[in-house]
């Protein structure tokens, strides 16, 4: 009755449903893992937060990056900022993740001669992109600074690629190389997303902070793993369902054959029996 599997059709839909299961136990381990790693990137950023700032050179230094253990650490930093340094970072969007700007960076000279690169913040385009915005005057003088320490910006990091010549005093990423090499001097690795101002400017010198990066959302990544599992749990299900079928259906073929045969037997004569048969006469 189940050589029907050996068939074709069936060797080729067992197949797949062999290939399918461990493809699909797969799909929901690799979700299970995003799952996890945004928990724990999560956790590394809300740890970040929460602890006490310190001073950026124990985190950062020339030529060297933070650790990812220390991202969104706060760092303080004192020192004066070089505002003939000063650039503009295209295409950032503001803290209502639609409306398109500038990051203002701004190297801070250290007493010792290395820069930290400071985000004040953002700022709205004008009608020329080209054209250098209107930027908050950076504080004068000696600052102490407070922010959340980043590493350098990438291509390869952030999908950001560079196209061309850029207007002046203008860039695509935030990198402490590239901005070492145009400001002649050396800068720490990475670079600092303001919180805080000591002296605090007044507030129509300020750019928009950057908001805190959200750390609250887990997305759906669990629910996609177990989805899978259910997929992978449903293919034997669904494949022993067809066979059931398959070998019902055939019962109920061979049953209406066999019902079909039976009714082109050839049967008494009706006029022998109407008349008893008539063999007694």
């Amino acid at each position: 009755m189940y050589r029907f599997l050996l068939s074709r059709q069936w060797v080729i839909l067992t197949l797949l449903a062999l290939v399918l299961i461990p493809v699909m136990v797969q799909l929901g381990f690799w979700q299970l893992h995003r799952h996890q790693d945004r928990v724990a990137h999560n956790e590394l950023i809300a740890a970040g937060l929460a602890a006490d700032p310190v001073p950026v050179t124990e985190l950062t230094g020339t030529g060297r990056q933070p650790e990812r253990d220390d991202l969104y650490r706060r760092v303080t930093a004192t020192g004066v900022y070089d505002t003939d340094g000063e650039v503009v970072v295209r295409r950032r969007t503001a803290a209502d993740g639609r409306s398109i700007g500038y990051f203002v960076l701004t190297p801070l000279v250290r007493p010792d001669g290395t820069a930290l690169l400071v985000n004040r913040g953002w700022v709205p385009g004008g009608p020329d992109q080209r054209a250098f915005p209107d930027v908050p005057p950076a504080p004068e003088g000696t600052v102490t600074v407070t922010g959340r320490l980043r590493p350098d910006e990438t291509s390869a990091s952030t999908g950001i690629t560079v196209r061309g010549e850029l207007p002046d005093r203008q860039v695509m990423l935030v990198n402490s190389e590239q901005r070492a090499e145009a400001l002649g001097r050396p800068v720490l690795g990475g670079y600092v997303e303001l919180t805080e101002t000591s002296p605090p400017p007044p507030k129509d010198r300020l750019a928009e902070q950057v908001p805190e990066p959200d750390h609250s959302g887990i997305g759906a990544h669990l629910a996609y793993a177990v989805q899978w599992w259910l997929f992978a749990a449903a293919v034997p299900v669904g494949w022993v369902v067809l066979v059931r079928r398959e070998v019902r259906d055939r019962h109920a073929a061979d049953r209406r054959e066999a019902r079909d045969a039976g009714g082109d037997a050839p049967g008494p004569d009706p006029a022998l029996a109407a008349s008893g048969g008539g063999a007694a006469h």
